[in-house]
């Protein structure tokens, strides 16, 4: 799944913490003239959810993208400088004072879901101080997490950012002023990261060059940042037409064009040179400790990469034998490796066209819903959208993800299918992704959590890797109780994509602690798996561009699946499969210690 921006929860800057008394809660030594605790303090429950709704409100502020994508206007023309060494002094102490505030008031005495939040809150924020030690603001810019592309989808009109209004327009107007300086930072980092051997691998660098290719034109006219003048809604007038047109032809001509090219220039020219042929994250200093931290964070576990990579190593070999299954099933004559590439390249599992692919895409979303109640009692009330991948980052882009939808339910949620090598995508592939990226899986998440209006918004907003890309995995495991996989190919399908993920326990690890070569990642996801060259390439790519984050899928869907099975064993008949899925999901996206935790309390009183 693609987050724009990703950031942690919690893991964002603040100019300074303020006094909380507003709100009924102080933070420690700006309270010294305050009234007696009997006489002026709430309980403490109260005193914790005032401080996560004070934290929250001064993170949206001073992380206008952050509210952006939540569908929070208020910020809207704002675009700090997110990558400079004073936003990074602001977010340790961000971290440090929203710590000890929470700290302050502490944990005795709190029960449900009030110690729940504080334990996702003080944990959390332990995390991100523990990896301030660690360089990535020297790394900027790779072809997964690319600025210039994010901005790209903003100012198109495709993305977060509302182009409904005047106000919207002039909006954008101030913010995009405001790239290159963020453009201009990235450069210097980049320079700081040279200097000091932080740099990213060659081969991923070398995709960031045709994506800012594909944005830079000569005209204002032909780039993507015309879009909004393209599409002015039909109630403006013809007076703000043209202002706003003149206006967007000019940042784009003068500001946004010199920048992209600036930015292309150093990549192509500067930085391509500096770059390294290694490929994992402990090729750089201190990256074997780097990357143990993103295991654990990413995790929500304390695995070394070590373990995990052996539990990589088990899954493949299990995932195999059930391949073998369905190749007896449908009669195919002889090896794995041959039905994999019978998989890849029979033309009847390929799509005539976009068109083809997008309406069978809708077909499933038809399929499913109705066999939705039968396992759901829980359900989102958020609109759901399923759109092609913008070109410009399909060519690097996973093969769907999707876009959580805004607050207020302007934007819904958006299953992104990428259409880019059409005869990659195959027919087989798609009821498990749709599943997984989709419905149920991160759109009843996803969405579920934005509508839990009870819950501290950092909960709401935020949320463990590996609960969320784990659930989205155990989502493919209930498509025969949802009424697809009935085609023993498409079942295969969901066996495959089960199997990537278990190869990416054994990659990642690979990669990051064991000195794998991005060639040798890439010979054994198509040794192991029907993925395509293209594919594999891509996602070997990824796994180099965010070291850690692929471990989370498997690692939570296994503790999920491992919990399911522990309630069916215990309730026995009284087990209720819809009534565990509402467990699992009304309270957002936890730890996976802190959902067994849950579970585990759950069936006790079920059992009661």
């Amino acid at each position: 799944m693609r987050q724009p921006f990703r950031v942690s929860a919690l893991r964002l800057p603040l100019c300074a913490a303020l006094a909380l008394a507003a709100a009924g809660a102080a933070l420690p030594g700006l309270a010294a003239d305050a009234p007696t605790a009997a006489a002026a303090q709430p309980a403490k429950a109260a005193r914790l959810n005032a401080l996560y709704e004070q934290y929250w409100e001064e993170l949206l502020e001073l992380n206008p993208l952050q509210a952006t994508f939540q569908g929070d206007p208020r910020y809207n023309d704002r675009l700090p400088n997110t990558l400079s060494a004073e936003h990074r002094r602001r977010v340790r102490e961000f971290d440090r004072r929203w710590l000890e505030a929470a700290e302050a008031i502490g944990a005795d005495g709190l029960q449900g879901q009030d110690l729940l939040s504080y334990q996702i809150f003080v944990r959390e924020l332990r995390q991100d101080l523990e990896g301030e030690r660690f360089p990535g603001w020297m790394q900027p810019i790779n072809q997964f997490y690319n600025l210039a592309a994010s901005f790209v989808q903003l100012g198109s009109g495709t993305g977060a950012q509302p182009f409904k209004t005047v106000r919207d327009y002039d909006d954008w107007l101030a913010r995009a002023a405001q790239v290159p300086v963020l453009f201009d930072q990235a450069i210097a980092n980049s320079r700081e990261g040279i200097k000091a051997g932080v740099v990213q691998p060659r081969a991923l660098m070398l995709k960031v060059i045709p994506q800012l290719d594909a944005v830079i034109k000569d005209k204002p006219e032909d780039t993507l940042f015309w879009g909004p003048v393209k599409n002015f809604p039909k109630d403006f007038t013809d007076a703000d037409r043209q202002r706003l047109a003149e206006a967007y032809r000019k940042l784009i001509a003068e500001r946004l064009m010199p920048a992209y090219r600036k930015l292309r220039a150093f990549v192509a020219d500067e930085y391509l040179p500096h770059a390294r042929a290694s490929s994992g994250l402990d090729a750089l200093p201190d990256g074997a400790a780097w990357y143990a931290y993103n295991v654990r964070s990413r995790t929500t576990t304390d695995l070394s990469p070590a373990q995990i990579h052996d539990v990589g190593l088990r899954e493949v070999e299990r995932i195999h034998g059930e391949m073998r299954k369905v190749m007896e099933q449908v009669g195919f004559q002889g090896s794995l490796q041959e039905f994999f590439k019978f998989m890849q390249t029979d033309p009847r599992f390929n799509f005539e066209n976009e068109e083809a692919l997008l309406a069978h895409y809708r077909g499933l979303e038809a399929k499913i819903n109705r066999k939705i109640p039968e396992q759901f009692s829980l359900v989102p009330k958020t609109a759901f959208e399923i759109r092609a991948v913008e070109p410009f980052r399909a060519q690097s882009a996973a093969g769907g993800s999707y876009m959580r939808p805004s607050e207020d339910g302007s934007r819904p949620g958006i299953f992104y299918v990428n259409t880019y090598d059409l005869p990659s995508r195959k027919t087989w592939d798609a009821e498990d992704l749709y599943l997984h990226e989709a419905i149920p899986g991160h759109h009843f998440q996803l969405a579920l959590q934005i509508e839990l209006k009870d819950l501290p918004k950092f909960r709401r907003f935020g949320g463990a890797t590996a609960f969320t890309e784990g659930w989205g995995l155990y989502a493919e495991s209930l498509g025969k109780d949802l009424g697809v996989y009935t085609d023993p190919y498409n079942y295969f399908g969901y066996l495959q994509n089960e199997l990537w993920r278990a190869i990416r326990l054994v990659v990642d690890t690979g990669l990051h602690s064991k000195g794998w070569t991005r060639e040798q990642v890439i010979r054994y996801m198509l040794d192991n798996s029907a993925e395509s060259q293209t594919q594999a390439t891509a996602e070997a790519e990824r796994y180099m561009a965010i070291p850690g984050q692929a471990l989370a899928y498997k690692i939570g869907e296994l503790k999920i699946k491992e919990l399911r099975a522990r309630a069916e064993k215990a309730l026995g008949p009284k087990f209720d499969v819809r009534a565990f899925h509402a467990e699992v999901l009304k309270d957002g996206a936890v730890p996976l210690d802190v959902l067994e935790g849950k579970i585990d309390r759950w069936i006790a009183a079920q059992q009661g």
